[in-house]
């Protein structure tokens, strides 16, 4: 496995590893260095502790009775550096005590307690005189036969008789207070090292203490190793829990990781279930806030990306009108200033010899530009209807009695074309709407079913009530349009049958007013074929409560 793929369930384990040997290695190094100085520290401040203890039992017995001990022979002399202490005979003497078995057990326990073996004797030392059997008491730890030897070689020799032992021993001054001095020392011959107090009690008695600290080296050892066994123990047992609890841990990580790949591919309906408030629970809970704030910033992105888009759509679109408006515009207008000025140069040039020639040139004249002004007045119509300028005014009027006085202003075009038309509402139908433009409307409807009537030749006009509106509907007998120009017939200057529209005048223009004014109406309108004809329609609103 190369270096940073390791998962975190690894790592916590090797972490785990670290951690416990880091431990140990430190505990091991701190024992070798420290603890042996702490041990023997903590003991001096022990014996200095059980010797206040020891000082204030004493003082509690009103001091020790040495003369109830019995009488044996006395040495006067202290021994020679390096010589025997006592006589044979002395070291076979037991002492027979002065104090009650009650005060022996106490200082007895206090002395086991704390592994301090102590003498308690008298104060004729500093007279040079060596201390018999009988003169001192004994009490801790070690056995009733090696008092003699304890008291005369190792410590009264050491600390009373100058040039005692001195090749048997290394001694240091550790402390020093006012009734007492604290000692180490180590014991060549024992090979051993000691912390021994020197001192004397309130009562006036001696008192020699020691306890051993050589044990404190072989329990570091062993502590070390047990340490080490223990370490590796501890390690091996919380690896094994980490693999098995760490899935705990890793699995609402990869659950996240899982929610933020499908968040980068834009997938938001992914959510973390919040079971708690630890880190993790926190981290998912900001994950699907962060989820939803990122759906509706990028909704919101792809409304107004949707709606610029839109925007430059319409803008390319109106651009595009533009320029087919002025196209058409261009090409409406170029055949009648074509014949216009034809026809203008003719009657300069003297063409036309007679005074009915001359006429004829002028009524062209006059005709073609007729069919500019309507042209341009129906341009400037639609303009004001497409942006609003001229908005309709709403009123209540007959529209049977509309749809008649358009019908009969187009008598003389209907009888023209031989067209038989078909009006058979007799009663008033009222509406709601501006009458001027529903006027427009009907005469522009009207005015394409005479010129495309064919067949029979029937323009038939109906009132078709549909509760709350009502639908006008024009029908002419003739040729159907075709599917495809269904949805075109309402564009500006759009021609189905150009040929024909030109042979009577059509700008393309007048279906263009109707959806202007039908849009500015908010009603509805259209177109559909029949088997022999089609039919124009618009609805208009019945009552003034359906205007909007």
């Amino acid at each position: 496995m190369k270096h940073g793929r390791y998962s975190v369930r690894v790592k916590m384990i090797l972490l785990t590893f670290a951690a416990i040997f880091g431990t140990v290695a430190l505990c091991i190094v701190l024992n070798e260095t420290l603890l042996v100085r702490y041990y023997e520290s903590s003991k001096q401040k022990t014996l200095g502790e059980v010797y206040a203890q020891i000082d204030r039992l004493v003082a509690e017995e009103g001091g020790l009775d040495f003369s109830v001990k019995e009488e044996g022979g006395r040495t006067d002399t202290a021994p020679e550096a390096g010589g025997e202490s006592i006589s044979e005979e002395t070291e076979k003497e037991e002492p027979v005590g002065g104090i009650s078995e009650e005060f022996r057990l106490k200082l007895d326990r206090l002395c086991s307690k704390y592994n301090i073996t102590t003498v308690i004797l008298e104060d004729f030392v500093s007279e040079g005189i060596r201390p018999r059997p009988e003169d001192y008491y004994f009490f801790g730890p070690g056995g009733e036969n090696n008092q003699a030897d304890f008291v005369i070689r190792e410590l009264i020799g050491d600390y009373f008789f100058p040039g005692y032992g001195e090749k048997l021993r290394e001694k240091k001054l550790e402390a020093e207070m006012e009734k007492y001095s604290i000692f180490s020392l180590f014991d060549a011959r024992m090979e051993s090292k000691y912390i021994e107090l020197v001192g004397y009690l309130d009562s006036g008695e001696i008192i020699l203490m020691r306890s051993n600290v050589e044990s404190m080296q072989e329990s570091v050892r062993v502590a070390n190793k047990f340490l080490v066994y223990a370490g590796l123990a501890s390690a091996i047992v919380i690896s094994v829990i980490m693999f098995f609890a760490g899935r705990r841990f890793t699995r609402p990580i990869l659950k996240l990781a899982d929610i933020s790949k499908q968040m980068s591919e834009l997938n938001f309906d992914v959510k973390y279930e919040v079971k708690g408030r630890d880190e993790i629970d926190t981290l998912g809970n900001s994950m699907n806030v962060l989820s939803e704030k990122l759906e509706k910033t990028i909704s919101e992105l792809k409304s107004a990306n949707s709606e610029l888009q839109m925007d430059i759509d319409r803008k390319t679109q109106a651009e595009e009108v533009r320029k087919e408006f002025l196209s058409n515009v261009t090409h409406e207008l170029k055949t009648p200033i074509a014949v216009i000025q034809g026809y203008a140069e003719g009657l300069k040039d003297n063409i036309s010899e007679s005074p009915e020639e001359r006429e004829f040139y002028c009524d062209v004249i006059i005709d073609e530009a007729a069919k500019m002004n309507t042209m341009v007045k129906k341009l400037l119509t639609l303009n004001q209807l497409e942006y609003g300028i001229t908005p309709p005014e709403f009123c209540r009027f007959d529209l049977t009695e509309v749809i008649r006085s358009v019908l009969v202003s187009m008598e003389i075009m209907a009888k023209q074309n031989d067209v038989t038309v078909h009006f058979e509402q007799e009663e008033p139908v009222y509406v709601w709407a501006d009458e001027y433009m529903v006027e427009e409307v009907l005469t522009n409807y009207i005015s394409n079913a005479f010129h495309h009537v064919a067949g029979a030749k029937i323009v038939e006009v109906k009132l078709i009530p549909m509760g709350e509106i009502v639908r006008i509907a024009v029908f002419n007998t003739g040729i159907p349009i075709p599917a495809a120009d269904l949805q075109n017939v309402w564009q500006k200057f759009y021609k189905v049958d150009k040929a024909r529209t030109r042979e009577y005048g059509g700008t393309g223009i007048g279906l263009s007013i109707v959806k202007a004014i039908m849009e500015a109406h908010n009603r509805a309108y259209g177109v559909k074929n029949h088997a022999s004809g089609v039919e124009f329609w618009f609805e208009l609103d019945r009552s003034a409560e359906s205007q909007n």
